[in-house]
């Protein structure tokens, strides 16, 4: 059976949560101290309260502080009874800052907090704001007639106008005094020019990273500690310097966040070629990766590369790893053995067949390799003689001496028949070399039989024409 609330119900307990919360703030008590977050830097003050009214936390407050007044928001109050989950204590608050940063935090203790803002508060805070670029840009003029080499980053007024504070950027000291003047003079009132680096600017004018969210150095940091590359390395991190800086030029904030925790993980880790010990036997360490903790290890012995937890990982024990394939000598890192192919056997056993036909065939006689032998003594060995393009040049012969004759085979090179002279022809028909011809010489030898080589391919007989 399915329960309906009746109307009368539900107004009667509506009107009684509302008695509830009235009763409730009227037990409160107006906080006698609270934190308030006031100036374009966004500074953090703690200041005493006397008014009646009872601020909530993001109320908007008018302030006296070391500047003027202006308008700050309240963060929280430190009154005693801080029971409830918008108030804090006053040992919580200063264990917060000393862990922010320490000294270096902006917090201060001068002034004190006026009153809740008003409507005419806002309005004219509202003024104020649309006004600073126009004072930007004035102050800029003035800087750039004087000559003055420097860059206004930004203005900010206050509520009470006691004070005009321009925040500027140089690489160079410089004389303010006569800009100063110049300032007072025009808005009639204390000028303050504050110098601020790369990353303060960021802090004053940027708006949103390439992550999505809003600069850290603008939303929530107080505090701008310096980054070291060692991080970006450790992180593993790219190292392309357009990809890890921020809006200011510099690295990014975001690298400090978790470097605390990597730098942990990485201390746990062996360094490269270290001699460790693992389940699978000693080896050297290759390679290590941090969030997953796991180390890269190349075995002894077999130079298999495995990767084993941290917790795996030991002192050496002079064991070393067992091998997969002894017999083929390969790691699991390079596959399988290829299984052999009948076309490889193949192969083999022609080269075989080649190789012995080499060694089988018979060596050339040294006394027909001589230059005069006949080519009819030569034994075939089957080969087919190489051919050649060039045409063989006509062999000019002396005078009185016949061209188809070859020489005598058992006559020697270079001798002259018995009875004859120097320019005399010999039985048969062969000239003696005359004085001015050199002697034939081993690559003359060797031409000469490639000569009567061709002719016996050719199906010519042995005593043709020298002539051609």
């Amino acid at each position: 059976m399915p329960i309906h609330p009746l109307p009368q119900f539900e107004a009667d307990l509506e009107e009684h949560e509302k008695e509830q919360d009235r009763l409730a703030y009227e037990r409160l008590q107006a906080p006698k101290t609270m934190v308030v977050r006031y100036g374009f830097m966004k500074m953090v003050g703690e200041f005493p309260y006397e008014g009646d009214a009872k601020p909530g936390c993001g109320s908007k407050v008018v302030v006296q502080t070391f500047r003027g007044t202006e308008i700050g928001e309240m963060l929280t109050s430190t009154c005693p009874n801080a029971g409830c989950s918008k108030s804090v204590t006053r040992k919580e608050m200063l264990e917060y800052i000393e862990n922010s940063g320490g000294r270096d935090y902006p917090f201060t203790q001068t002034g004190k907090a006026l009153r809740v803002a008003t409507t005419e508060d806002m309005n004219k805070q509202a003024r104020l704001e649309q006004s600073k670029h126009e004072l930007k840009m004035d102050a800029r003029a003035r800087a750039e007639r004087l000559g003055q080499p420097l860059k206004i980053v930004e203005a900010e007024p206050i509520l009470g106008e006691e004070r005009l504070t321009f925040f500027y950027t140089s690489e160079d000291r410089v004389d303010l005094r006569g800009l100063i003047d110049d300032l007072s003079a025009a808005h009639q009132c204390r000028i303050e020019m504050r110098q601020v680096g790369a990353r303060d600017e960021a802090r004053l004018t940027a708006d949103y990273e390439r992550c999505g969210q809003y600069c850290c150095c603008k939303n929530f940091l107080k505090v701008l500690k310096p980054i070291s590359m060692r991080s970006a390395k450790t992180q593993k991190a790219t190292l392309d310097p357009l990809k890890i800086s921020g809006r200011c030029g510099r690295l990014m904030c975001c690298l400090r966040y978790e470097d605390e925790t990597y730098e942990t993980l990485r201390k746990r880790l062996p360094k490269r070629k270290k001699k460790v010990g693992t389940p699978d036997g000693d080896g050297i360490v290759i390679d290590a990766q941090i969030l997953t903790q796991l180390v890269l290890v190349e075995l002894d012995g077999v130079r298999r590369r495995v990767a084993f937890p941290v917790e795996d990982i030991t002192a050496p024990t002079g064991k070393m790893a067992e091998p997969d394939r002894p017999a083929f000598g390969r790691s699991r890192d390079r596959g399988p053995e290829k299984p052999e192919r009948k076309s490889d056997r193949g192969s083999e056993r022609t080269s075989d067949r080649r190789g012995k036909r080499r060694d089988e065939r018979p060596a050339e006689d040294p006394q027909q390799q001589q230059p005069g032998a006949p080519a009819e003594a030569r034994p075939e060995t089957g080969d087919a003689p190489p051919k050649k393009k060039k045409r063989r040049r006509k062999r000019k012969t002396g005078q009185g001496q016949s061209q188809g004759q070859p020489q005598s085979p058992s006559q020697p090179q270079g001798e002259t028949p018995s009875g004859e002279g120097s320019g005399g022809r010999s039985e048969g028909g062969s000239a003696a070399p005359s004085e001015g011809r050199p002697q034939n010489t081993e690559g003359g030898a060797k031409k000469k039989r490639r000569r009567r080589r061709r002719k016996k391919g050719g199906g010519e007989g042995g005593g043709g024409s020298a002539g051609g």
